[in-house]
């Protein structure tokens, strides 16, 4: 008899379902508004600033509330995943993060506006890691990097959107217009997701019940045009790893490989953000102009959606770890030559220095994604993937906490060689990730 997980797999496997497809866009709409409501404070600060009449360094704890309870909601909500399930744990964030916005539309005090983004970004954060987990497990195995990635896009595709209707709206409605529709819109979607988002299959496999079993059923009906007639023990699935520990990242051979994921993690976003947060004012000092600085930042991001494509659909066709390395290395080459040119003022060169660093620098979080989700169970991908992502936030933190500080000891010029010492830790931390898994072969095959 063949095992539980290979008839799933196989049936997943024969390609895009009408049901699939709607499992993943619905997934894509959630992270869409997760990346809308996440960026919201940028949109409207300068109109809080304005509104509340304060100075702007006032708002600088705002900013950050949000990072910080998207970095507790990301390591909380990926254990909740596994144990509660991804339908239910998903539905939880967004009605957390579209109530929170929407209150926020109707504060008329800035610690409030704190708390709030607090709240926000606990359901925020937490929806990322889940909505990975689930759309990776509804896709066929050699899509899976693709449409992670394609989810994962609509993160910066929902921030640009929402800086667009914000350049629209504000000045019409005022910045409380931008949390009324980051807060309506996903309640009315979560009503969307009540009657129509499934469990993940992998998941109800895991607990043997008549319930579960019933589900599966129903699910594969729905992805395959093939009537399912299978018995309750077709589906029983037994794995040592247990669900929604922490400690199970830790357990059957998977520390070295929790540790070095954590660490490529954190340390790339250190650099990462390192670089967005402090970009234009980089820029500025080194003489371009004002008005051309911020195209620096759309230039980045742009460019790192460019390569997120192409990226995701050969990463299942290569070496994971082999390719972060290439792009480590060429993340520390980028920053170095960033470092010799800035002072040069030859603005052509280095906006395509910066467009590449989309790849060398940004790029990493791609792959890292893709490798969570192919390097742990089941039973705790919600798990892993929560927590390499909030070690990831914790990176952003202080990434751009650091900012200004190594700005104002080293230069501009010192500033990016200064971005090459995160990216060469996080390629050691890739280094010593390949040579376990290069251990894990050999033992195999003695």
């Amino acid at each position: 008899m063949e095992s539980q997980k290979n008839k799933i797999t196989q049936i997943l496997d024969q390609g895009f379902s009408f049901y699939q497809c709607l499992v993943i866009l619905l997934c894509f709409l959630i992270a869409l508004l997760d990346g809308f409501d996440t960026q919201a404070v940028a949109f409207t600060g300068s109109a809080i600033i304005e509104a509340f009449d304060l100075q702007a360094k006032a708002l600088a704890p705002v900013l950050t509330a949000g990072i910080i309870g998207m970095t507790v909601g990301a390591m909380g909500m990926g254990i909740l995943g596994d144990r509660w399930g991804r339908r239910n744990t998903l539905m939880a964030c967004v009605l957390v993060f579209g109530l929170a916005t929407l209150f926020t539309a109707y504060v008329s005090k800035l610690e409030h506006i704190f708390i709030l983004r607090v709240i926000a970004g606990l359901g925020m954060g937490g929806a990322t890691p889940v909505l990975l987990a689930l759309a990776s497990e509804y896709s066929p195995s050699r899509f899976k990097g693709l449409v992670t990635t394609g989810v994962l896009l609509a993160l910066p595709a929902g921030a640009m959107l929402g800086g667009l209707l914000a350049a629209k709206i504000i000045p019409i409605w005022g910045w409380q217009s931008i949390y009324l529709i980051g807060g309506v819109v996903p309640l009315v979607l979560l009503l969307v997701l009540f009657f129509v988002l499934p469990e993940s299959l992998q998941y109800l496999s895991q607990k043997k019940s008549v319930q579960n079993h019933e589900r599966i059923i129903v699910i594969l009906n729905r992805i395959s045009s093939q009537s399912m007639h299978l018995s309750f023990d077709d589906y029983e699935y037994n794995e040592k790893v247990r669900a929604g520990r922490l400690s199970s990242l830790f357990q059957q051979g998977l520390a070295k490989t929790t540790l070095a994921v954590w660490g490529t993690y954190f340390f790339n976003w250190i650099a990462w953000f390192m670089l967005l947060s402090w970009l234009p004012t980089i820029l500025k000092q080194a003489g371009l102009d004002p008005l051309q600085a911020p195209y620096a930042s759309v230039t980045v991001n742009a460019a790192f959606i460019l390569f997120a494509l192409p990226l995701a659909y050969y990463l299942p066709r290569l070496n994971t770890t082999k390719i972060l390395s290439f792009m480590f290395i060429c993340g520390i080459a980028i920053a170095c030559a960033l470092g010799l040119t800035i002072a040069s003022q030859q603005w052509s060169l280095i906006f395509a220095l910066i467009a590449f660093a989309g790849f060398g620098i940004g790029g990493q979080q791609l792959a890292l994604n893709y490798l969570v989700i192919a390097s742990y169970p089941t039973q705790v991908r919600a798990t892993a993937t929560g927590w390499a992502i909030g070690m990831g936030r914790l990176g952003a933190i202080l990434g751009s906490a650091i900012g200004g500080m190594v700005l104002s000891w080293s230069g501009v010029n010192g500033y990016f060689f200064a971005l090459a010492v995160p990216l060469a830790i996080a390629f050691i931390c890739v280094i010593a990730l390949y040579k376990k898994r290069q251990t894990i072969y050999a033992s195999e095959i003695n």
